[in-house]
């Protein structure tokens, strides 16, 4: 998040590439210490912080560039949500091919060679390092089109777009965090398995989602998509807490991550498509409210089950006696309060569309027209 706020400052003048490249350097060497730190620093776990702390800020950077990057390439503005939805399906397939092979090659080496595990994957930020050094990039927007910060968050259309952000974030990680645990302790099942159903087949459901709307998203608009995505993802919620049957409450868990899908890259472009000169630093806010969600989401739910599980007298300690199963984690009520994640982003998609609908329609020729005059979509950016 701190990176994400220096970003907003820096990258519309810096450009994209000289970030970009940076980005994969931090996140390559981050992993590269992950591995050798823990066993060199006076302590593994101030080794591991470090660790975290040198690839977070390469992915923190990579947040904020690569969806801008995407929206200021010349396609038809009817296409760019598609395209976004499309991008960040890829996240969903990494995601998908870490947690996969990390758990498959870790039971087949043993925890002892954990260490193997960030040198192998530091490779593919490697890859993507040299690839950026030469890859033709668009140009950022000039100062003198590009709308202020100021302007930005004085929108009331932007404000709801940080909520949408927020919420979304919170879903989208709550879920997808906590999932292997609470299949483990609250369903019963083993580790291998538990990260297997729970969130490497939560990224698979998630990816097909963004990639569908990615294939078809141009006739289907993108709104209605959100609201029914969010209402979905409630339903999720309330099917994995709720249900006594562990193979529903997997199904719930799994599920979520096709119905939280669009939350993520939508919101994006439903920013972008309304304020297209926001240029890189409005990414990077919109980053920084969905990683606050993406943080802020899990670390509630682990709250509200570890004061769950206390055993004490409270609301929350009732709510557990409550429901159909008693796993003694707290997590199925940690993961109940969670819903109301999923449900802020239907309210503020409805709110959104409200809004929209008050406002005069909005011109989309006129800030094409400003983007190709500052160079934005000009023959030679679009190499």
């Amino acid at each position: 998040m701190v990176t994400d706020v220096i970003a907003v400052k820096v990258v519309d003048r810096a450009g994209y590439r000289g970030p970009l490249v940076l980005a994969h350097v931090l996140a390559a060497f981050g992993l590269v210490l992950l591995s050798v730190a823990p066993s060199l620093a006076p302590s593994p776990y101030l080794g591991l912080c470090v660790a975290v702390i040198v690839y977070a800020v390469g992915g923190g950077l990579l947040e904020v560039l690569v969806s801008p990057v995407v929206d200021a390439l010349p396609t038809p503005q009817a296409a760019k949500a598609a395209q976004m939805s499309l991008l960040h399906s890829f996240y969903c397939w990494g995601q998908v091919g870490v947690v996969a092979v990390t758990t498959l090659l870790l039971a087949a080496i043993g925890q002892s060679s954990w260490q193997v595990l960030p040198l192998v994957w530091a490779i593919v930020p490697l890859i993507n390092l040299v690839a950026f050094l030469r890859v033709p990039l668009p140009a950022t927007v000039p100062d003198e089109h590009r709308m202020s910060l100021r302007a930005l968050l004085g929108a009331p259309a932007f404000a709801i777009a940080m909520v949408l952000m927020l919420s979304a974030g919170a879903a989208e990680l709550t879920m997808s965090q906590w999932a292997s645990l609470f299949a483990e302790e609250g369903l019963g099942v083993s580790k291998v398995w538990g990260d297997l159903a729970g969130p490497c087949l939560f990224a698979v459901l998630m990816g097909i989602g963004r990639m569908a709307y990615g294939l078809w998203g141009e006739r289907i608009p993108l709104l209605p998509a959100l609201v029914c995505c969010g209402s979905l993802a409630t339903a999720c919620y309330l099917v994995a807490t709720l249900s006594a049957s562990p193979v529903l409450s997997l199904v719930g868990c799994a599920l979520c991550g096709l119905a939280v899908s669009l939350l993520w890259p939508g919101t994006f472009s439903l920013a972008a498509a309304r304020f297209p000169l926001g240029g890189a630093a409005m990414f990077g806010v919109l980053a920084i409210f969905g990683d606050a969600g993406g943080a802020g989401g899990p670390w509630i739910t682990g709250a509200v089950a570890d004061l769950a599980s206390s055993g004490g007298d409270g609301v929350l300690s009732d709510l557990a006696a409550s429901l159909p199963v008693r796993d003694g984690s707290g997590l199925r009520v940690g993961l109940l309060v969670g819903a109301v994640f999923p449900v802020t982003m239907v309210v503020a998609a409805l709110l959104y569309a409200a809004a929209s609908r008050r406002q005069q329609p909005f011109d989309r020729r006129r800030p094409i027209d400003q983007r190709r005059q500052a160079g934005v979509d000009s023959p030679q950016d679009s190499t």
